[in-house]
């Protein structure tokens, strides 16, 4: 097949993306596919250059990023250097690069790729894609809404309650710790953990530099998982043990960082009520496809879903990979088997 793996965008995991979309495509090309890594925001914009035949030499045509930087992206800095200083999300030929393809698989994470709006764009120019569809994919990117979802289900969730730049003066908190983060941001860019009143604005100033709806949420002290959810079934609990601070952008992307522990070393009552809870989170959300969900675990066990990821990380170390590979699915595997996963909901 033919295959755009979109990745890029505007977000603040634009480098993240990037280097998902390169694994991905590495590994497609040897299913024999012939897959084309395209940044959503830049395009393929060589004005010389006829697109009719792009997928004959899709890895020259590629962008490809090996290492993630890190720091986040310069986002304004990326804006002002597309060279037709177009205002327009997607770049120079990417819907009719998109449109010749059997296949998008979205490699794009956090902001317009997971929020549904370019799925819904798709949709309209009559464009397959991996995963989601538009409503699940906007109402699992906004963190509040996803708490109320879970809260209706009986998915445990840490109490928060969502704060608008325009509301913020005069604002207090009083339950200490809590975390505060961007409303619709991913890989923990513009979180906080915050312990008393003192250090609550400097947390709201991070936030809100990424955009305009925060969450302010109970801390849970303990320990950090992710189960991965296919076509509604939990796999193996990954644990993340950050050896310092917390799970953060530099902790989530820097080599050697992080202790990952899959499966999880849990009791098997444990396991299966965290999985029974990520089977229930993917439900209410309306998620057909895949997804991964974030817990964290106090000391007393008790378990608390964080969030859906609707286009989780995909690089052979990430966290679903490694939980696929739990259960003897290697990423080609995994890659292909999220390709016939999604194609099969346009035979619906």
């Amino acid at each position: 097949m033919d295959i755009v793996v979109l990745a890029g965008g505007l977000s603040s995991e634009r480098d993240v993306s990037f280097k998902s979309g390169t694994m991905v495509a590495k590994a497609l090309r040897a299913r024999g596919h012939r897959a084309l890594v395209l940044d959503v925001f830049m395009g393929y914009s060589d004005k010389e250059t006829d697109i009719t035949d792009i997928f004959e030499n899709s890895e020259a045509n590629s962008v490809v990023v090996e290492d993630i930087p890190t720091d986040a992206p310069d986002i304004e800095a990326i804006i002002a250097s597309r060279p037709d200083k177009s205002k327009s999300f997607f770049g120079p030929n990417v819907i009719k690069i998109c449109q010749k393809a059997d296949i998008v698989f979205m490699a794009l994470h956090g902001g317009d790729g997971e929020c549904g709006k370019v799925q819904a764009a798709f949709d309209l120019y009559g464009i397959k894609y991996t995963g989601n569809d538009y409503i699940s994919s906007a109402i699992a990117m906004d963190k509040q809404k996803t708490k109320e979802y879970f809260e209706r289900a009986g998915v445990p969730t840490p109490a928060g309650v969502s704060l608008n730049v325009a509301d913020r003066a005069g604002f207090t908190f009083d339950k200490y710790p809590c975390i505060v983060k961007p409303n619709c941001g991913g890989s923990s860019i513009g979180v906080t953990i915050v312990n008393n009143p003192a250090e609550l604005e400097s947390a709201l100033d991070a936030a809100f530099e990424w955009e305009d709806e925060v969450v302010i949420e109970q801390f849970i002290s303990g320990r950090e998982f992710s189960d991965g959810v296919i076509e509604g079934k939990a796999l193996p609990v990954i644990e993340i043990a950050p050896k310092q601070g917390f799970y953060d952008y530099k902790n989530k992307y820097a080599a050697g960082s992080a202790v990952e522990t899959c499966p999880a070393e849990l009791s098997p009552e444990v396991t299966a009520a965290m999985q029974k809870y990520a089977e229930m989170a993917f439900k209410v959300l309306g998620l057909t496809t895949y997804a991964r969900m974030d817990f964290m675990m106090d000391e007393d066990n008790n378990l608390y879903c964080l969030e859906a990821n609707t286009l989780p990380g995909m690089t052979p170390t990430s966290l679903l990979p490694q939980e696929a590979a739990a259960v003897g699915m290697n990423f080609e595997d995994l890659c292909e088997h999220l390709v016939q996963v999604s194609l099969e909901r346009y035979n619906d």
